[in-house]
């Protein structure tokens, strides 16, 4: 896997702009305005400086963004690391707003005793949070890693929408 360079600039009186060149010359990045206020922002690909898209995220759309672009690495890796085990999967899943999970933790899901799948990992507003104890309180939006047998990943789907 090659190194991305990110370019940290600051911008006084606004906040910080992080960015890194992409394949085609254009740059791809986040501004975080002293405010709080997160904006995407895709540059020209003549002019670096200019700016071809500007997208506002509030903090939610940040993490939800963030946890879309990380959370399939993650399971890319562990599906990697996971190949020569026949009958191992690896899943996301996410804990929709209304599962009766939302605000329950890890323990109170039960679901390495009830499916015999681990979770391995949990993906929260882009922060991966490894192995995740029984105490672990779950919030809309969390993407679980999951690891386990096809029929164990099927229920614990189940269980997350259903309780």
């Amino acid at each position: 896997m090659g190194y991305v360079n990110v370019e940290v600039t600051p911008l006084p009186g606004i906040g910080v702009r992080k960015d890194f060149a992409i394949g085609n010359g254009r740059r791809v990045g986040v501004v975080t305005q002293r405010d709080g206020k997160i904006e995407l922002i895709v540059s020209k690909s003549d002019d670096p400086d200019a700016c071809l898209a500007s997208l506002p995220l509030t903090a939610e759309e940040a993490g939800a963004l963030a946890n879309l672009l990380g959370a399939p690495q993650l399971v890319a890796q562990l599906t990697e690391e996971h190949r020569e085990l026949p009958g191992i999967n690896t899943k996301q899943l996410p804990i929709r707003s209304g599962s009766p999970f939302d605000g329950r933790t890890l323990g109170d899901a039960a679901i390495r005793t009830r499916t015999g799948v681990s979770v391995v990992a949990v993906m929260r507003a882009g922060q991966v949070h490894p192995s995740p104890t029984p105490d672990f309180t779950f919030t809309a939006g969390d993407l679980l890693v999951a690891v386990g047998t096809a029929e164990g990943l099927e229920s614990v789907i189940k269980i997350l929408k259903h309780g």
